[in-house]
């Protein structure tokens, strides 16, 4: 079962839990919304060094009327570090499999960023009745070998002393991902993806994750998922694409259009890897997307009001 520690802040209702792997670890996650909420809950799995804090702007709005559950994955954010063979795709499904079991969910839509997507691929080859519903954040069946290697070049690198110095480094490893940003947006981007320690940013992962990227060679092709997305077909399938993305190619995004004439497609033009879901737009298309994946329930009109308006209903319908 999971572990609940309540948490203030935002506009809905919000907690902390805990939950085991399947090889002990002590993993973490937040809650948005009420837990009894109908319909399906929203399930959001974040990217390579990224955690749960990333989908707090997106959750609060799609909190007023799902619950929405957000992931650290192993080694990321608050939950605990482990083997560095364990950091990989198919050991992190599997702990999204145990966090769902002891929510007790049975089935949920879910949110993918970048590695979270991934995850997700894996899900659908061997828990597809999990999956409701997929939207995917900027990442597909195919990896641009550009991108990994941009990743690769600061992934597990030390962080300077001062906030000021690592959002100024922070900018010059994205700047070309997020133009658009204004000082105020790098400052809160960087404090989404850093933690503060002593008063100081840290790296908000281990830094063993580094290893994993080692023996990457931008020359070789990586191998492709298109056998994960086909077997999505049965489900309702969102894309967000940032328009100037080094992962995810137009390319690929055309070939999955193509496989699914009924692609949900949204892109943000001037955001690259990956698309942060701060705004309004595109959290009320994902939101949009959702509902017509599983279509929130209508309430019952009860007592005598609901009688009456029954009634005046039936006349109306007679009379015309």
């Amino acid at each position: 079962m999971a572990t609940y520690g309540s948490e203030t802040g935002g506009k809905v209702p919000q907690s902390e839990f805990t939950y085991r792997s399947r090889d002990g670890l002590t993993l973490f996650g937040r809650a948005w919304g009420d837990p009894a909420a109908p319909g399906l809950p929203v399930v959001c799995l974040p990217g390579m060094t990224r955690n749960s804090k990333d989908f707090a702007p997106l959750a609060e709005h799609l909190a007023r009327t799902r619950r929405v559950i957000a992931l650290d994955l192993r080694g990321r954010g608050r939950s605990a570090y482990a083997a560095v063979a364990t950091y990989n795709p198919g050991t992190e499904a599997d702990d999204v499999v145990q966090a769902l079991a002891a929510l007790d969910i049975p089935r949920a839509l879910f949110i993918g960023t970048s590695r979270g997507g991934l995850v997700m691929f894996v899900l659908a080859m061997t828990h597809p009745n999990l999956i409701g519903g997929a939207v995917f954040n900027d990442i597909g069946p195919v990896i641009e070998s550009a991108g990994l290697a941009r990743i690769a070049s600061y992934i597990g690198k030390p962080v300077p002393a001062s906030w000021a110095d690592t959002v100024t480094r922070f900018k010059a490893e994205q700047g070309s991902q997020f133009p658009s940003l204004d000082a105020t947006g790098w400052g809160r981007f960087a404090r989404q993806v850093y933690r503060e320690e002593n008063g100081a940013p840290a790296i908000d992962y281990d830094p063993a994750l580094e290893v994993a990227f080692r023996t990457f060679d931008p020359r070789i092709p990586l191998p492709t998922a298109w056998p994960a997305f086909d077997a999505l077909a049965a489900v309702p399938v969102m894309v967000v694409h940032g328009g100037l993305s080094d992962i995810l190619s137009g390319a690929t995004v055309a070939e999955m259009q193509r496989r699914r004439p009924d692609l949900d497609l949204l892109t943000i033009p001037d955001e690259g890897h990956a698309p942060l879901l701060w705004d309004r737009i595109a959290q009320t298309r994902i939101a949009a997307f959702l509902d017509r994946a599983d279509p929130p329930a209508k309430p019952a009109v009860k007592g005598l009001l609901g009688r009456a308006i029954a009634f005046f209903a039936r006349l109306k319908f007679r009379l015309t």
